[in-house]
């Protein structure tokens, strides 16, 4: 998988220009029933004051039960993330001028709906999150980059709980074909 998204990287247009699709793994961090699962998304770049990118996507998981040796999983959940992106602040480049990765901060805003079958949470089947993450963003500034964040996220259903949020991503950049405008 790995070589392909390099094949990817290395055939399409930068990064900076165009939209990116996102892929990554996220989950809840702590002990007890947390959510683990995947997320999948479309960014594209925007000027708004710090914001550099804005984005949906879609989060498909489980919940699962930390404390559990055998059978620790229960029902689904789905939501609807909406999310901006600051640009990044480099903090180290390696390589050639021609090929150069670079190292750096960012920091995202997520909103996001949810809806869960057989939910074990108190906040209820239906809540919505706010969620700040703090990112380390590493590769090709014009090809596919890698990301890991963690940050709170506050969920508001039924009651209010705060717990904290892990994600790995990997971003990579959509080809266009022919000349636009």
């Amino acid at each position: 998988m790995v070589g392909m998204l390099g094949v990817l990287a290395a055939l399409s247009t930068p990064l900076a220009a165009q939209t990116a699709l996102g892929l990554g793994f996220v989950a809840t961090l702590g002990g007890g029933w947390q959510i683990e699962g995947a997320d999948v998304g479309l960014s594209r770049p925007v000027r708004a004051g710090p914001l550099r990118f804005l984005g949906v996507g879609a989060r498909l998981a489980g919940f699962v039960d930390e404390g559990a040796i055998f059978g620790g999983t229960r029902g689904f959940i789905s939501g609807l993330t909406l999310s901006a992106r600051t640009a990044r602040a480099t903090l180290a480049e390696l390589g050639d001028p021609t090929n150069v990765t670079t190292f750096g901060v960012d920091l995202t805003i997520e909103a996001t709906g949810y809806l869960a079958a057989n939910s074990p949470l108190l906040v209820g089947s239906r809540w919505a999150a706010v969620t700040t993450l703090l990112g380390l963003r590493f590769g090709n500034p014009g090809g596919s980059q890698f990301t890991v964040m963690v940050g709170p996220t506050v969920f508001f259903g039924h009651r209010t709980d705060t717990r904290a949020l892990f994600t790995l991503h990997v971003d990579t950049p959509l080809a266009r074909r022919g000349t636009h405008p």
